[in-house]
């Protein structure tokens, strides 16, 4: 047998790759998620940041051992400017490095956003809007109303989406909207952002009736759904 045949092939790093945030609690549940992701990956994982904290990805990549391969596998729930184009061009930068699929939309999150809601005490006269952190791309916004909308037959009610930031209709008139619309019944908002921060207090503050925690919560358990989705982006895109 030659050589070449005795080569195993080194599974590809998953590099976790997230915004980032000022946020101490933000950051520690999401250090939890790429925590339990590690636990289950059997490979290396690495987390990085887009913004905010370090590592950046490019850190983490040059850290990695020469001609490691790598995928990207991106802690965001829609794909949007950060994917497409921040991500997209450290690929490319980078030899053997592939970027993977954003989490959402994925009917796993929309299970997450239920149990939140059942958490949180929705009841069936309650009007459900889903607060998104928004997107100047237009690919991200639709990543949103498509999550809106399966949410919506999850629950068996129409479910509208309010965004916080970059994208209309603002989350706070569309809060507005639905207690316009459904005089005397309460507004509650589904958090469609991954762990606490300064969305998640916007949201918080957006007028609603109730609000739901994030899908990560700090301190609490990282959802099996998360993991699974992570590792699933990861498989697909390390082929």
């Amino acid at each position: 047998m030659s050589p070449a045949a005795l080569v195993t092939r080194v599974a590809p790093a998953l590099l976790a790759v997230s915004h980032g945030t000022s946020s101490p609690s933000g950051a520690a549940a999401v250090a939890a998620l790429v925590a339990a992701v590690a636990e289950r990956a059997g490979v290396d994982v690495h987390p990085g940041f887009v913004d905010v904290q370090q590592p950046d990805v490019a850190t983490v990549l040059d850290a990695l051992p020469p001609g490691r391969a790598a995928v990207v596998v991106p802690l965001l729930l829609s794909a949007g400017y950060h994917v497409h184009v921040d991500l997209a061009e450290e690929a490319q930068r980078a030899a053997d490095v592939v970027v993977a699929a954003a989490l959402g939309p994925d009917d796993r999150l929309v299970g997450v956003l239920a149990r939140r809601l059942g958490d949180a005490g929705l009841t069936p006269d309650d009007v459900v809007v889903l607060a998104a952190a928004g997107s100047s791309d237009a690919r991200a916004v639709a990543d949103c109303v498509e999550t809106a909308r399966r949410l919506g037959v999850a629950l068996e009610r129409p479910v509208s989406v309010g965004f916080i930031s970059a994208a209309l209709p603002r989350l706070a008139d569309e809060i507005a909207t639905a207690r316009q619309a459904h005089p005397g019944r309460r507004v509650v908002v589904a958090s469609y952002l991954l762990a606490p921060g300064y969305f998640a207090e916007l949201a918080a503050g957006a007028g609603g009736d109730v609000t739901t925690d994030p899908l990560l919560v700090a301190g609490g358990p990282v959802a099996d759904e998360l993991v699974d989705i992570v590792l699933e982006r990861y498989a697909a895109a390390s082929g």
